[in-house]
């Protein structure tokens, strides 16, 4: 069962920054790499390497991890993973009492298989691809003995597919949404795993998405409202048609529903009505009454761990600075501190077996990046399943420090900072002297910055640059009154959160407030983007990555599955530009108003195929800037969609990046090397504008002229 689908519309601009931690990856695909901590190394009998003076290779930041997205399999007999194959990811396969006898079972040669799901019955896996990341995702059945690959919805390539559902009460059946008869809506389908034979289960008559049972029957519709709230609709039985639940506008951000108890009467939920806080909650469809099971004064209830076939909550996690995991009962209780005592680190509960005994945990901290885990929960033990990117156990990884920092109004924004080595002798979180910073805006804006491994912050941390990420206002999991603290500040005390956040540092004479960038993906691009042309005297340059930079004409972009949300996201917090008063305030509050301000060098990446924020929103500032010969670096990739998901492709724009931003803030620089080999860059504007970027695109192209003759 999944949870519903309104968060995953909501995110509409996550990260493409590379930040993301393992949970996050249904939003960004292979942005992270993890690897075995040195002391680990050291008792396996592996040689470290003094690399105190060396810098951190791209490739060991960027490129593919070694392994990633462990699973186990429902019958607890084979484990798997996602790996390479000729340098593009696949899934592979392994006995669980041998990961050594581990075999690829598909041979993907494109962008990789990424986020893929065991079938109920152990005998096959489903995932979800798309082509040239435009997001019209096919889900593929391969079966795990013959490895024959199926595609489950081959009706061209105009759709997309969404699971709704895999059961052990119906194992031989996936459930699916498919928008082919409407492109807003998605009709319930049901595919047979071994035939491929599809039934259309129900017609959708408007609903944005759907709950189904235990037993993949359809019970509630989600009804959206006109000023932004959602109702539960039940669309089963003698009440069909009825209201089940509402969730008010200002919870819709902080609500979510999880799916049916094990009785298939009961829904769990975290809401927050009538607190700030979300709770979890028991609701009962049929009298409508509601029982809190946990909450927390300090956010919003996180993620929430079930039992896989009764489905009753074992555990949740509360992130504030950090995640924190509760036991619920005596039995969760003891669980999850027996998992506390065996794993440590930053911890997220992935999968675990049909009976609940066996658990796939991944860890990380900020210089231990992600291992995976097998835990098993009636011993209390666990077992390394394995590492992703061994290299950089050797590598010197730089410590985060989780920091609450008063914006302006007395708001407390979460925040993460990382400084460079060797700056802050003393230990005591601040460098000797003020070094150069890189503000890194996450995506969402609906989403946050977390606790943990970030390759981002160790990438430019090891350049010599202070890293700082800042939960702004508008960031989830702090509460609805934060959430909604962002209603119709874009571009303004959103951005002042971040100039506040920047002025912090500067105060604290941990920045030097001539040499302070800004950068980030998707809204982090956007506020990129207003960073240099609403408040250009703040900041040196900034690297925006798939921003949009009008406001009116992004929302207006939308794909058509996107509709049913727009009234509780983007027309409730932005604005409808359909309307013209306020289509003219949007476009006021979008970088393309100001671009006569912008002063400082711009790096821009763009992914042509990006469904969520267009190349037109890349063309039309880069044309403006041209138009006032105004300083801009513009790179696109025809094989990208709303990030940069090759590895080679990202290895080619931190490349760029990286002595972009060398020029602009003084840090080092690994050389350019072969970073452009294999992938699609284009430099469509600018590329003169970056120290040894020309002679590097010349050398790439002679060295593939070179290729071809031979």
């Amino acid at each position: 069962m999944r949870k519903a689908n309104w968060l995953v519309v909501v995110l509409l601009l996550g990260s493409v920054a590379g930040c993301q931690r393992e949970d996050k990856a249904e939003q960004v695909e292979m942005q992270q790499s993890t690897a075995m901590n040195q002391q680990e190394l050291v008792a396996e009998g592996t040689e470290t390497t003094d690399t105190e003076n060396e810098l951190i290779p791209r490739t060991e930041l960027f490129g593919n991890p070694e392994k990633f997205r462990g699973r186990i399999s429902p019958d607890g007999k084979s484990i798997s993973w996602v790996a390479a194959v000729d340098g593009v990811m696949n899934i592979w396969v392994a006995p669980a009492d041998a990961p050594e006898n581990a075999r690829a079972i598909t041979s993907d040669s494109g962008r990789g298989v990424h986020l893929y799901f065991w079938a109920p019955d152990s005998k096959s896996l489903v995932y979800l691809q798309d082509k040239g990341g435009n997001e019209n995702d096919h889900l593929y059945k391969v079966a795990l003995e013959s490895e024959e690959v199926v595609d489950l919805t081959p009706m061209g390539d105009d759709f997309k597919a969404q699971i709704l559902g895999l059961s052990y009460q119906r194992p031989e059946v996936v459930t699916v949404g498919l928008n082919v008869r409407n492109t807003e809506l998605f009709d319930i389908y049901e595919i047979d795993l071994d035939s491929g034979k599809q039934t259309l289960v129900m017609e959708n008559p408007g609903y944005g998405d759907w709950l189904l049972d235990n037993n993949l029957v359809p019970r509630l519709g989600y009804r959206n409202l006109a000023d932004g709230g959602l109702e539960l609709v039940s669309v089963h039985g003698d009440n069909a048609g009825d209201v089940v639940f509402t969730i008010a506008s200002e919870n819709m951000m902080d609500s979510n529903v999880i799916g049916f108890d094990g009785d298939n009467r009961h829904v769990y939920l975290t809401d927050s009505s009538g607190r700030d806080k979300a709770a979890l909650v028991k609701l009962d469809t049929e009298t409508g009454d509601t029982s809190v099971l946990a909450e927390s004064d300090k956010a919003s209830i996180d993620k929430v761990f079930q039992h896989p076939i009764t489905h009753a909550p074992i555990a949740y996690s509360v992130n504030y600075l950090k995640t924190e995991w509760y036991g619920l009962g005596t039995t969760g209780s003891e669980q999850i501190g027996d998992l506390s005592t065996a794993i440590s680190g930053s911890l997220q509960i992935l999968s675990s077996t049909a009976d609940g005994k066996q658990w796939v945990v991944y860890a990380d901290d900020p210089q231990t990046p992600g291992s995976y885990f097998v835990f098993d929960s009636e011993k209390g033990e666990a077992r390394l399943l394995f590492n992703t990117q061994p290299a950089l156990a050797t590598r010197p990884l730089q410590p985060m420090q989780a920091l609450e920092i008063e914006a302006g109004d007395g708001l407390q924004l979460v925040s993460y900072l990382t400084l460079p080595a060797g700056s802050d002798s003393d230990m005591d979180g601040i460098p000797e002297q003020p070094v150069p910073l890189a503000l890194t805006v996450h995506g969402g804006p609906w989403a946050r910055d977390e606790y943990g491994y970030n390759s981002w912050h160790q990438w430019l941390s090891d350049r010599g640059y202070a890293v700082l990420s800042v939960n702004y206002r508008g960031s989830s999991g702090f509460g609805k009154s934060f959430t909604n603290a962002a209603i119709g500040e874009f571009a303004g005390l959103m951005h002042r959160d971040l100039l506040d956040a920047v002025e912090w540092t500067v105060e604290q004479g941990i920045a030097d407030k001539n040499k302070v960038a800004i950068m980030g993906g998707s809204y982090g691009g956007y506020a990129t983007l207003i960073g240099v042309s609403h408040t250009p005297d703040t900041f040196a340059c900034g690297v925006d990555i798939v921003g949009p930079s009008n406001l009116a004409t992004l929302i207006e972009s939308f794909p058509d599955y996107w509709k049913p949300w727009l009234a509780g996201t983007w027309y409730k917090f932005v604005g409808n530009p359909s309307d013209p008063a306020q289509r003219e305030e949007m476009i006021a509050r979008s970088a393309i108003s100001k671009v006569n301000q912008i002063k400082v060098p711009l790096l821009i990446g763009q992914g042509e195929n990006d469904p969520r924020v267009i190349k037109a929103e890349s063309d039309q500032i880069v044309a403006a800037m041209e138009a006032k010969k105004l300083p801009v670096t513009y790179v696109n990739y025809p094989d990208e969609g709303h990030g940069f998901t090759r590895p080679e492709n990202r290895l080619s724009f931190y490349a760029i990046t990286e002595s972009f931003l060398a020029d602009c803030l003084g840090g080092e620089v690994e050389p350019f090397g072969d970073a452009f080999a294999n992938s699609s860059l284009q430099v469509l504007n600018g590329q003169n504008l970056i120290a040894g970027l020309s002679d590097a695109l010349v050398q790439e192209a002679s060295e593939v002229e070179a290729e071809t003759e031979e």
